[in-house]
């Protein structure tokens, strides 16, 4: 019996066929998918340029996040033409090719990747691929997601396969302490910052150990999340009771005899014990405080008793040159105290930190007290029905009571591309990465994506002839742009 790790057992599980001699190009089978309006009009287009169909489109969810409003008072259409064309046309693309969309005023809408995980469309052993960089976020359940690009949804949509290429593993164990303040996002952090930007680059992440163990699932979930910050390409926890109490009874996990047949075989999902991982580290978070970043890059953070480091102790010249460039951006002075750092701006939300379970910890802290004079400072759930959930338990009313703007599901923030956008000299403290644009350069992004989106829907014949014909799915070669995800780290100034 070859032993093997998590992240190997289930990518052999799905190949079909290994493509390369080292078996690291593979074809695999892909279990689903999630689009949105934002990441998906090219893919739809050429369905329709070479005459194809969606091969299974129960396996594929739509909804609208990311250029949608969040705004209290939203429509069912975003008012910007750009974003309303958008949100049309997957709309259409549900119709047309017959699969679910969830657009504003539906009681299930929301962030694509909080709807897949609270309506059990994940489960563990599954092989996942959708457009966007936190799609490893579904590690938290046991199954092996990550981001693709354009080309590759239309690939997928097209064969339910993806021609992909095997990552490495890596162990990263967690041990220690954890003390009562400190939260998964405050753990990732620490991760990140231990590993570096780059420190998991080609890599499947395992996390393991005693204090992985101890997180809720929804805690797991902003872990793998955010897995993705230090060039992870997927994140995986082996799932346990804690797992399966969580998907039993969701929407589309296995009912009856089906349900005890898939735990049967989901309790086998781990790395066998004499695994060899490529890489394996340990990391104690004894004395793990709750954590900020001061920078544009989510490893430079700091516990909140610290301080912004100096350049002038870094001995790598091109580092401490990125320090310096990075504290002349944020208006930060080397050896600054973070804590107490004057802030216009608070936001809570994205498909990191959204859930339920988030908005009860926000809640508690928040009771009583009030915002500060001239601070904004708003809260945007991970989905309608998170937000009715927390609106059954009185956590808007906190909310407002503390003179926080109460908002509906979306990306918000984390994408800018929703009328959500800080001003010039703004900083911003959010449960989210929030990208640090100047204002120009915002305008000018945000130009670019929706030429690029408006362009695929308006392909003109003569284009069309110049893509490739699916022939087979081996045979697939096409790479279109890749639209910009934005994120970044905790604490952004716009300036």
């Amino acid at each position: 019996m070859t032993i093997k790790t998590l992240y190997d057992k289930i990518v052999d599980l799905h190949t079909i066929e290994k493509l390369s001699a080292d078996g690291i190009e593979r074809l695999v089978y892909i279990d689903r998918t999630v689009v949105n309006e934002y990441t998906s009009p090219q893919a739809f287009s050429l369905l329709r340029e070479n005459g194809l169909k969606v091969w299974r489109p129960s396996a594929t969810l739509g909804t609208i996040d990311h250029v949608n409003s969040s705004a209290p008072d939203r429509t069912e259409f975003p008012t910007e033409e750009n974003a309303c064309t958008q949100v049309k046309y997957l709309i259409k693309n549900g119709s047309d090719f017959d699969f679910e969309v969830l657009n504003n005023g539906n009681p299930k809408q929301g962030i694509e990747h909080v709807v897949m995980v609270e309506r059990g469309k994940v489960l563990p052993g599954m092989l996942i691929g959708a457009g966007d960089s936190h799609t490893a976020m579904y590690g938290a359940l046991g199954a092996v997601a990550y981001g693709i690009g354009t080309s590759d949804i239309y690939h997928y949509l097209a064969t339910s396969t993806l021609r992909y290429k095997k990552l490495k593993n890596m162990r990263v164990r967690v041990t220690g302490v954890r003390g009562a303040s400190v939260t998964a996002k405050d753990i990732v952090l620490f991760i990140v910052k231990k590993l570096g930007a780059g420190g998991c680059t080609g890599h499947c992440v395992e996390f393991c150990g005693p204090v992985i163990s101890d997180l809720s699932v929804e805690e797991r979930l902003t872990l793998c999340n955010m897995a993705v910050e230090c060039a992870a390409r997927s994140s995986i926890i082996a799932p346990d009771q804690k797992v399966f109490d969580y998907l039993e009874g969701r929407e589309f996990a296995p009912k009856g005899e089906m349900w005890s047949k898939a735990v049967e075989f989901w309790k086998t999902l781990k790395s066998d014990e004499d695994a060899v991982f490529d890489k394996d580290v340990e990391i104690d978070i004894t004395g793990l405080e709750p954590s900020v970043t001061w920078g544009t890059s989510p490893d430079q953070n700091c516990s909140i008793s610290e301080s912004i480091p100096d350049p002038a102790s870094i001995s790598d010249p091109k580092i401490r040159a990125d320090y310096e460039r990075v504290l002349n951006y944020m208006g930060l002075g080397a050896g600054q105290k973070i804590k107490g750092l004057p802030i216009t701006h608070a936001f809570i939300g994205s498909c990191t930190n959204s859930r339920i379970e988030d908005l009860r910890a926000a809640a508690e802290v928040l009771k009583g007290k009030k915002l500060a004079p001239g601070v904004k400072a708003f809260v945007v759930p991970g989905s309608t029905q998170v937000r009715v959930q927390a609106e059954k338990e009185g956590i808007d009313k906190i909310f407002k009571d503390a003179g926080w703007e109460w908002r509906n599901s979306g990306c918000s923030l984390c994408l800018a591309m929703n009328g959500d956008i800080l001003g010039a000299g703004d900083r911003c403290i959010s449960s989210k990465d929030v990208r640090a644009f100047k204002p120009e350069h915002i305008w000018q992004v945000r130009r670019w994506l929706h030429w690029q989106v408006l362009k695929v829907l308006s392909l003109t014949s003569e284009r069309s002839k110049s893509w490739k014909n699916l022939k087979n799915s081996l045979q697939l070669q096409l790479r279109c742009p890749l639209l910009i995800s934005t994120r970044t780290s905790s604490c952004r100034r716009h300036s």
